[in-house]
C-alpha cells in the first residue's frame, strides 16, 4: 500500500472539517483544504501543514485539478436543509460521483466520504434518501477506489448546530414545544469523529465499508432538550407534540428565513438515529459521553461554572438509557 502523505479535503472549514484538520495537522498529514473563501478558513491557514485554497468545487476541471498529485481525499460536504442554490441532489448525490470519478481518473487510491446514520434509499426523508444515494456512488467505485464511508449519529461539540440550537431556543421561550420528543438519537462528539477518519485512513480493513457512528448513549430529543435546559440553569416547560402538531410546527418553522426545522427533518426523525449495538470505543479510541463534554461549551461563560454545574448534574444521577 502507499504511504499516504498528502490529503485534499472537502468541507475542511465547517464543523466537522475544522476537527477533521486540526486531528490530521496534530498527526503530521499535509492537508490542502479547498473553500469557497479562502477568509472563512482563517482559522485553519496558521496550522502546520494545512494549505487553504479557494476553489470551485463545482467546477470538474478545477477539482480535478486539486486533487491531482494527492495521495487521499476526504469528502465532508453536506447540508441539513434543501434549497434550490444548495441542493441535496448537487451536494449528496451529485459531488461524490464527481469526486470518486476524478480519484479514479487521477490515480487517488484512497478515498473517505461522510454519510449519515439510517440513510436509506426508500426512506421519506429526501436527506436520508439523498445521503445514501451519495454513499452508494462512492462504494459501486470500490474495486478502483479504496473507500471507507462513515454513517454518524448528530454529531455534537462547540459550533454545532443540534445542541447550541436548543440552548439557544430554552434561553428564548419559557414554553418549549418538541416535535417527535420520543425519536432516539446517539449524539457522537465531533473529536471523537475526527479521530475515526484520521485513524482509518491506513487502515485496510476498513477499504469498502461502511462505518456507523455514535456515541456511548441513546437519548430521546425531549431527554436532549431537558439536559439543555438543566445545564442553563432554565425552569422550562417541556411539552412534546403529537404526529399532527410536529407537522404543523415543522410546516412553520420551514417558513422561517432560517430555518429551525422543515417537514423533512421532522421525517428523518421517524427513523431513531442509533446504531444497532451501544459504542464505548471505536479503533482503540475511547468515546466521549455527552454529559463530559456538553457542560463546557453549553453552561455559563467559564469553566469553573461549567464544571460546577456538571459536578450538580452527577450528583443527581441524571441517567440516559445506554
Amino acid at each position: 500500500m502507499q504511504r499516504i502523505r498528502q490529503i485534499c479535503v472537502l468541507g475542511g472549514s465547517g464543523f466537522v472539517g475544522s476537527a477533521v484538520v486540526h486531528r490530521l495537522s496534530n498527526a503530521g498529514y499535509d492537508v490542502k483544504v479547498l473553500t469557497r473563501r479562502r477568509e472563512s478558513s482563517k482559522h485553519l491557514i496558521l496550522l502546520p501543514n494545512v494549505q487553504v485554497v479557494e476553489c470551485d468545487i463545482f467546477s470538474d476541471t478545477a477539482l480535478s485539478g486539486q486533487i491531482h498529485g494527492q495521495d487521499a481525499v476526504i469528502n465532508l460536504v453536506g447540508i441539513l436543509h434543501d434549497s434550490a442554490e444548495a441542493s441535496f441532489e448537487r451536494l449528496h448525490v451529485e459531488l461524490p460521483r464527481r469526486v470518486a470519478d476524478i480519484c479514479c481518473k487521477q490515480g487517488v487510491r484512497r478515498l473517505l466520504h461522510l454519510g449519515a446514520l439510517k440513510a436509506e434509499l426508500n426512506s421519506s426523508s429526501a436527506y436520508l434518501r439523498s445521503k445514501a444515494a451519495g454513499e452508494a456512488e462512492v462504494l459501486a467505485r470500490r474495486d478502483e477506489l479504496d473507500v471507507t464511508v462513515f454513517r454518524p449519529s448528530v454529531i455534537f461539540g462547540r459550533g454545532d448546530h443540534f445542541l447550541s440550537l436548543f440552548a439557544n431556543v430554552v434561553k428564548l421561550l419559557p414554553v418549549v414545544a418538541v416535535a417527535k420528543p420520543d425519536a432516539k438519537f446517539q449524539p457522537i462528539w465531533v473529536e471523537d469523529v475526527a479521530q475515526a477518519l484520521v485513524s482509518v485512513l491506513e487502515n485496510t480493513s476498513t477499504y469498502g465499508r461502511s462505518i456507523d457512528l455514535g456515541g456511548p448513549k441513546v437519548y430521546t430529543l425531549r431527554e436532549l432538550i431537558t439536559f439543555v435546559a438543566f445545564l442553563l440553569g432554565k425552569k422550562r416547560r417541556i411539552i412534546g407534540l403529537n404526529d399532527k402538531l410536529s407537522y404543523y410546527q415543522a410546516y412553520a418553522l420551514e417558513l422561517l428565513p432560517l430555518k429551525l426545522m422543515t417537514r423533512d427533518n421532522l421525517l428523518s426523525m421517524e427513523v431513531d438515529s442509533v446504531c444497532n449495538a451501544p459504542m464505548t470505543e471505536l479503533y482503540g479510541h475511547s468515546l466521549t459521553a455527552l454529559e463530559a463534554e456538553a457542560p463546557e461549551y453549553l453552561a455559563g461563560d467559564t469553566p469553573r461554572s461549567a464544571y460546577d454545574r456538571f459536578r450538580s448534574l452527577a450528583g443527581r444521577g441524571f441517567t440516559r438509557r445506554s
